[in-house]
Order: structure tokens, then sequence, then C-alpha cells
């Protein structure tokens, strides 16, 4: 039988080919919004979704939901604890859009700069201003400050060089941050910064982090870019230091975004002429869409051909696991299920097991992580069995 594959979002015809090529099932519906979900994922075993939130009631009502991927490199649109609940894999793409997303951030630094969009708005009214048009400062010497230093933040970094500019950035690793200045702390780095770009992704230490007090630290005149996630910057503090130091902001996301791709949109960030907003566009070209769209069917492909979950971003980073148990045995059958067996009887949980083959196929090592501890007994009864080689325990 066909797995079957609903994609909620735009994604390049391409693709959809070559998983169709790939004998599977495959359910077209861009236009799905999060309260459309529930129904449409309900027999669908593989969701691919891009902006398109991935609610509670959407997993707990599917029936044979497996794997959701997200078509970008967050996953802050997908309800992970309902996921982790279920046992549903949630995977991403990351690194696939960072160009798109970089070229964006220092679009938008220009824009700001030189007023792009002011310019084109009283050219189209009829207007001609070229005095106050002719005022911009340029960005060669300029400090930038990269808050946030993964995939995207690099390639801001290499364009912001190549434009001379000083770029500082947060626990980079220097080998791979030639030419890129580090900081510790914010308070430290932002006064003196002329332009500082935002890349981080959205989790409980980001929520909220450009707040009243770090906002305050702000240069007059500062250039404030944000591609990221409209959570981690408090919108109303931000109004405040635009009137306090005339700061320039311009973003590709912001609170309350409309869902949908066309209608009407309501922000506060409207009342202020110093506040640039884009569509959230960053990963909007047609190359990081190609690039998203391959890496996705690549890891469908793994999936339905090897068990395989690449990108896995729910997967337990720290278990209950207390003590590690090694045993070497010889690769026949029945083998581990007695050594499972006693385990089962005094009732310890296994966290994690892994039995791996030594070449030649003869002998081979299972190393299991417990919740409790293996007793002396429960040991000398596991050795009793002639085809185990050896077995020791540790404590984690």
């Amino acid at each position: 039988m066909k797995a079957k594959v609903l994609i909620a979002d735009k994604f390049p015809e391409e693709y959809i080919q070559q998983m169709k090529d790939s004998d599977l099932e495959v359910i077209y519906s861009p236009k799905l919004g999060e309260n459309d979900l529930p129904e449409a994922a309900k027999e669908v075993e593989i969701l691919v979704v891009r902006s398109t939130v991935v609610n509670a009631d959407t997993i707990n009502k599917s029936s044979k939901l497996n794997l959701i991927i997200r078509a970008g490199a967050g996953v802050n649109n997908i309800n992970i604890t309902a996921a982790n609940q279920k046992g549903i894999y949630v995977a991403n793409c990351p690194g696939m859009n960072s160009i798109a997303v970089a070229e964006l951030a220092m679009g938008l630094i220009i824009s700001l700069d030189r007023r792009i969009p002011d310019n084109v708005a009283d050219f189209r009214s009829g207007k001609w201003n070229k005095g106050e048009y002719s005022k911009a400062e340029g960005l060669f010497g300029k400090n930038l400050a990269l808050v946030g230093f993964g995939n995207i933040g690099k390639e801001v970094a290499k364009r912001a060089i190549a434009f001379g500019m000083n770029v500082y950035a947060k626990d980079i690793i220097p080998i791979e941050a030639e030419r890129v200045k580090e900081f510790s702390e914010l308070d430290k780095v932002l006064p003196i910064c002329d332009i500082i770009s935002i890349h981080l992704p959205s989790t409980p230490q980001t929520k909220g982090l450009f707040n009243k007090q770090i906002l305050s630290y702000l240069k007059p005149g500062a250039l404030l870019i944000n591609t990221s996630r409209a959570d981690i910057i408090d919108e109303d503090a931000l109004l405040d230091a635009i009137k306090e130091k005339n700061i320039k902001v311009a973003f590709d996301v912001f609170k309350d975004e409309p869902e949908g791709k066309t209608g009407e949109v309501k922000s506060k960030l409207q009342s202020s002429s110093n506040i640039y907003v884009t569509h959230h566009i960053g990963a909007s070209t047609e190359q990081a869409q190609n690039a998203v769209a391959a890496e996705t069917v690549r890891i469908i492909k793994k999936y339905i051909n090897n068990g395989v979950i690449e990108h896995w971003v729910n997967k337990s980073k720290k278990t209950a696991a207390k003590y590690q148990l090694v045993v070497k045995h010889f690769d026949k059958p029945g083998v581990l299920a007695s050594i499972l067996d006693i385990i089962r009887k005094k009732d310890i949980n296994i966290e994690e097991i892994e039995n791996i083959i030594f070449d030649g196929g003869v002998a081979a090592c299972c190393t299991m992580k417990l919740k409790s501890e293996v007793t002396s007994d429960m040991l000398s009864e596991m050795k009793a069995n002639q085809n185990i080689l050896s077995i020791s325990q540790t404590t984690l």
C-alpha cells in the first residue's frame, strides 16, 4: 500500500513529481490553514508544511500520521509536545534557505540606510525629494552585531564583510568565523554597533529577549533587523525606543502576522515611519525553495526506504537513564531476548538500546541505557548464558 503524503503549503511541482515517481500517494493542498489540517491529515502518514500551523488537534485526530516535516529551518509552527506524546517524528530542513534569508537581511540593511521604500513611495505619488534622500550615512566601516550565528548568521557575515563592515557575533567558533569578532554579552556590544541583525530561533530563552532593557543599549539612530522570529522582540518596548532614540527598524516577521497568503493586515508597527516590513519572504526565493524541496524529498525517501529520520528534532537529548549495560554476545536468535527477559522481570525500563554486529556476523555488541541498576544476581544470571561473551555495567 502506498504511503500517503499531504503537502499543505506551496511546493515546487518538480519535487511533487519526484515523490509520485517514488510510488508515494501525494495530496497537494497549498491553501490549507491551521483549522483545515485536522480533517485533511486524518489518514496521511507524512505531513509537509512550511508556515501552516500543525496544532495538537491535527496530531491527536490523526490515525496514521508518523512523520511531520517542516520544509524550512524552525519548527515553532508545530506542536512538538503533542507529537512527542503520540510518538510522531518531527523533522526539518536546516540550512537550506540560509542564503535567501541572508540576502534579504542585507537588502533590508541597505533599504534602511538609503530609505529605498520611501524613495519609491514618493516617486509613485509624484513627489521629488533628492535633498531629503541624499543623507544616507553608508555602510562601509559600520559595526554590525549578529545576534545568532548559525547558518544564516554566517551567511550574513560573509556579505557584510564584503561591504567593508566590522562584524561582531556571539559565541563564535574562530576557525569558522574569520574576520568576525566575538562578543559575550549584549550590553557590551549593542552600544558600539550601528546595525543589529537578529538570527535566533524561538525558545523560552529568546522570547522577549529584545525588551525595554536590551533596547536601551542601542545607539541613537541604530538600525535593527529581524528576519528570524517575531516573539523575540517586545513590540511595545520597540515603539518606545523608536521615539526615544530614533532607531530604524526592518522586519520580515511581526506578531499576529496573517496566516493566509493574501488579505488584510493590521499591526501596531504600521504607526511608525521608522519601520519597514516585508511579507515574511525571507526564504521565498526560487533557489531556496528548490533546495528545501529537494531536502524534504530526501528525508521522505530515507524514511520510506530505510526507516531513518534525517534531522529528527524531537528526539530526546537527555533521557532518565542512569546506568549503561554493555553486552557482547554471539549473534544468534534468542540471546538478547533472554537478557531482556531478565531485565523485564525486575521492572527496569530500558531508555535506549543499540545492537551492532561485528564484521563477519559472528559476534555483536548491545548497549542498553537503563533507568535502574542491574543487580549482581541479575548479572550472574545473564552470564550463565553460554552465548554471552562479556557484560559490563557503568554509571552514567
